[in-house]
């Protein structure tokens, strides 16, 4: 009889048991689905940027080919340096023989504009692990830095959002190196007339002025885009990064006044 009144007793505990491994088993396969559909939400956010960019990454190709730098240099400046404009600057500097210094250098008065993008998305990765930062940062380019102003608009949870940062920066990396690599292999070919040079920025632009909607950010759009065009003529490509703070300063007024 007792032994009845135990297994009795244990039937229950097993069953609810079982009830809790189903339920965590299920929440987890919730999670991973929300996972999943984040990191791929940030690769369709990123194709039509990617379909824009992708004539510059042609050019630098091409221009790599024509300037007689070897195509594996030329190619690994995708990854190594990862900017269209410092990598099509370092392109013209490697094919003049310049030094090693003066390479990086330039490169690095280019991708100023990149400090910036790092110190907005610096309050998101707060918190995260070193591996995540170092990959995050590295990926952190204009495209993607338009992706990840989506990603992190308050929509998401924190992971979700880490997410689909990181689909729409990897497919991204992934399709800026192989249009490179088409470039390259290309050579010649591609007539000069084109000017691909100019669609992937102008494409971008638009993107954005399109995505504008609060006064102070148009304040700041026109003023980064006036600045940027007036300062064009000035040395190592500075005029993108004139433009920004010109921009930021702009719409830093614009918010003091109407708040």
């Amino acid at each position: 009889m007792s032994a009845v009144t135990t297994a009795d007793q244990a039937e229950p505990v097993a069953t609810v048991a079982g009830t809790v491994d189903t339920t965590l088993t299920a929440a987890d396969r919730s999670r991973r689905a929300a996972d999943r559909r984040a990191f791929l939400d940030g690769v369709r956010a990123m194709l039509p940027l990617l379909l824009g960019v992708a004539p510059f990454g042609l050019v630098i190709g091409v221009t790599v080919a024509e300037l007689g730098v070897p195509h594996l240099a030329g190619w690994s400046l995708g990854w190594l340096v990862y900017a269209g404009s410092a990598q099509l600057a370092a392109v013209g500097l490697l094919a003049s023989s310049a030094s090693a210094a003066v390479v990086v250098a330039s490169v690095v008065v280019i991708n100023l504009r990149l400090g910036l993008y790092s110190a907005a998305m610096a309050p998101h990765w707060r918190g995260t692990s070193k591996a995540w930062r170092l990959v995050a940062t590295y990926l952190l380019i204009d495209p993607s830095f338009a992706v990840g102003a989506q990603s992190y608009d308050g929509s998401r949870a924190k992971r979700q959002a880490h997410l689909h940062y990181l689909g729409g920066a990897l497919v991204l990396w992934v399709g800026w190196l192989t249009v490179i690599g088409v470039g390259v292999t290309a050579g010649a070919a591609m007539p000069p007339e084109l000017r691909l040079d100019s669609i992937g920025p102008l494409y971008i632009v638009a993107l954005v002025v399109m995505s504008v909607r609060t006064a102070a950010a148009k304040v700041a759009v026109a003023a980064a885009v006036v600045t940027a065009v007036l300062a064009s003529l000035l040395p190592l490509h500075l005029g993108p990064a004139v433009g920004m703070l010109a921009g930021l300063l702009a719409g830093s007024m614009m918010l003091k006044r109407s708040s």
